[in-house]
């Protein structure tokens, strides 16, 4: 049986190609001797290929090289250099119980754990039902475009609600730190629905919001294919719980009957976060983070990552990530969009929240990214309610420092140090809702003294780690308050809900990750779980 060898750590300059690379794998191999003469299969491909740029006069592509259709014997599998290993993939093989199904499953929501979630279901035969609160991709598009003209928010569409979830306006990052063996499966995913195939072998893959759209609506209509339904507009109000189990659901105002409910509503479903804290689960408040948004010119940032190679073309922009510690709290950078722009991520009236989005090319003036600084329990209250009442204020004291109608508050790097607001933006054009809809405020209107003083701290120290980092006419923009879930719904080691048999809480919503990828991984592990449970119900 021939295997796929992993040849790593083939560090190149920019300047040679992907057949530098080849030709270095095969001399590794036959010096190895794991390959004698010429290698005369088709199966050679670039595995992974990430940019080491600590030395930014010397920046080096490094590669990892797959070699497929090799024969090897045991010995030589268990002699392998440290440089060279077997490629090991693994696809969901589903198991299915046998406990009666009355009624298809159903998911709430369609960012990556409803959408993984629902079409495994639905390629298992389950049928799945999943219902979206918000509208579809071309609804959420107009939403927020109208959004951007009028100043009149949708609460139902718009970046946070809809098809997608929030993850349809962003850069459409795919970096995780969950160590998954469904993470190729997943990569591969995407790239049958739509994505460009470099996801497959990018060390820091990223899709880009336009091509999101496209790959979103492919998999939700690969859903109704086969024999799912999806419904819009369809939004969770209650649940019934009954004898310790799921009975029925309350869908827009109509009960239907329900007994098993993947539930991934995403990090900002407030009122079905209320809705779940009246029935017998266990939620717990959970760390997360707030800050705000910064923009440079992009051209900056890669000059300072990558010297003399910035702009080169198998670089593409530079892109960082950045952390530092004060005495009590973590401050880092989250989410950097290169070639991005700022949103107007609100989802309720009269609140402000910012965002970050890109697209595949990244070929916006401005590059923006999170920074953020941890929030623990004890700074709220502890209980899950004081929780999203800590991101809501924030949120609110946000939209009056702009002055009310969604102007954001803005104050350059250079006053924010300083502690004095007057600096108009000049060089660097924030890009939020076209750039000029702010007002020049300060961060402490809006943020605890703690945050604005981690974030003073941070950004600092962030100048040392990268030159031109806190140059002083760098943007600010807040608040960036949904870094993640403020709450967890506790689950077993079945992936039930603690409390309500039939109930499975994932993804990001519920606690469970932080990120698309891993969003997609938890709902696909949890459908999982369900099936290894339940037959399919017809």
């Amino acid at each position: 049986m021939s295997v796929t060898l992993l040849v790593s750590r083939i560090a190149l300059s920019p300047n040679h190609d992907e057949s530098d690379a080849f030709h270095e794998a095969l001399c590794r191999l036959r010096k190895s001797r794991l390959l004698q003469g010429a290698y005369k299969g088709n199966e050679i491909y670039i595995a992974r290929r990430s940019v080491d740029a600590r030395r930014k006069n010397q920046i080096r592509l490094v590669y990892t090289v797959a070699v497929g259709g090799l024969h090897l014997s045991e010995k030589q599998k268990e002699s392998l250099p440290s440089d060279i290993t077997i490629k090991a993939e693994e696809a969901p093989l589903p198991k299915k119980g046998h406990a009666p199904l009355p009624h298809p499953p159903v998911v709430v929501g369609s960012g990556p754990a409803g959408l993984f979630s629902a079409l495994m279901l639905a390629e298992e035969g389950y049928h799945p039902i999943l219902l979206e609160r918000g509208g579809d991709v071309g609804e959420r598009i107009k939403a927020v475009s109208s959004f951007y003209k009028t100043k009149q928010l949708n609460t139902e569409t718009n970046i946070q609600f809809g098809a997608g979830g929030a993850g349809t306006f962003s850069d459409g990052k795919l970096v995780t730190r969950v160590n998954d063996s469904y993470h190729d499966y997943i990569l591969k995913k995407f790239v049958e629905f739509g994505a460009p195939r470099e996801i497959l072998w990018q060390a820091k893959p990223h899709i880009g919001t336009d091509y999101l759209r496209i790959i979103v609506s492919n998999m939700l209509e690969k859903i109704k294919s086969l024999g799912g339904e999806v419904r819009f507009h369809a939004k969770l109000e209650d649940i019934t719980v009954r004898d310790g189990r799921l009975s029925s659901i309350r869908v827009s105002g109509t009960d239907m009957p329900c007994e098993v409910l993947l539930l991934a509503i995403g990090h900002s479903a407030r009122d079905t976060y209320s809705m779940l804290l009246s029935k017998p689960l266990s939620i717990e408040a959970k760390p997360f983070s707030v800050g705000m948004r910064i923009e440079h010119l992009q051209a900056d940032i890669d000059s300072a990552m990558y010297g003399d190679f910035a702009g080169h073309k198998r670089l593409g922009h530079a892109e960082y990530a950045l952390s530092s510690h004060t005495d009590t709290r973590g401050v880092y950078t989250f989410c950097m969009c290169p070639g991005g722009e700022v949103m107007a991520a609100a989802s309720e009236q009269e609140a402000l929240v910012v965002n970050g989005m890109s697209n595949h090319r990244r070929d916006g003036k401005n590059a923006n990214a999170a920074v953020a600084v941890s929030v623990f329990p004890d700074d709220y209250g502890n209980t899950p309610q004081s929780a999203i009442n800590y991101q809501r204020k924030i949120e609110r004291l946000a939209f009056a420092s702009g002055g009310g109608d969604y102007a954001v508050p803005l104050s350059t790097v250079g006053d924010f140090l300083a502690d004095s607001y007057h600096t108009e933006p000049s060089r660097i054009v924030p890009t939020y809702m076209g750039g000029k809809h702010f007002k020049v405020a300060s961060p402490s209107t809006f943020l605890p003294p703690e945050i604005v003083s981690s974030l003073r701290d941070g950004i600092r120290a962030f100048g040392q780690k990268l030159q031109g980092y806190d140059v002083s006419d760098a943007v600010l923009s807040g608040a960036e308050t949904r870094t993640s879930a403020p709450v967890r719904i506790l689950r077993g080691s079945n992936r039930e809900a603690l409390g309500c048999g039939g109930l499975y809480p994932c993804g990001e919503g519920a606690g469970y990750a932080g990120g698309i990828t891993s969003a997609a991984l938890d709902g696909l592990r949890t459908a999982l779980a369900l099936m290894a449970v339940y037959a399919p119900p017809f």
